[in-house]
This record gives C-alpha cells, structure tokens and sequence, in this order.
C-alpha cells in the first residue's frame, strides 16, 4: 500500500506541479510558495484559481507541441 501512494505522489509532483514549478522559475520564487498560493487562493475563492491553473497548463503543453515542430525548409 505505501508503494502506491509513493507511486501516485510521485506522479501528482512530476505532472500536476508543473505549472507551479515552471511559474516558480520565472518569478524566482520557491516551487513551494506557489503552490501554497494556490491551494489557498483555491479556498479563499472557492476554486477560481483553479481555472487559471488549467489554463496556464493548457498554454505550456501547447507551446511544447510548437517548439517540436521543425520548419518545412529544415530537412
């Protein structure tokens, strides 16, 4: 049973915070207070922040797919 648990955190902090983790480097701030950010804004305003989570990871996911792509004339 522990080893399903590890398994699953393990899986929640390498997908679900990446978000937190890729914002976290681009304002020089800890992974963790971002997270936390999150998770209590979540409460304070009923899960609002929440959309704004899933957008950001919809625009990341996104631009990953842009930058694989490689030109025509690059053959």
């Amino acid at each position: 049973m522990g080893k399903l648990i590890d398994h699953i955190q393990l899986f929640f902090e390498g997908y679900a915070f990446g978000v937190c983790t890729r914002l976290g480097e681009k304002l020089g701030v800890a992974t963790s207070t971002v997270r936390m950010f999150f998770i209590y804004a979540s409460f304070i305003t009923f899960g609002s922040p929440v959309l704004i989570y899933l957008a950001l990871a919809f625009i990341m996911n996104f631009r990953k797919y842009l930058r694989r792509r490689s030109p025509i004339w690059d053959f």
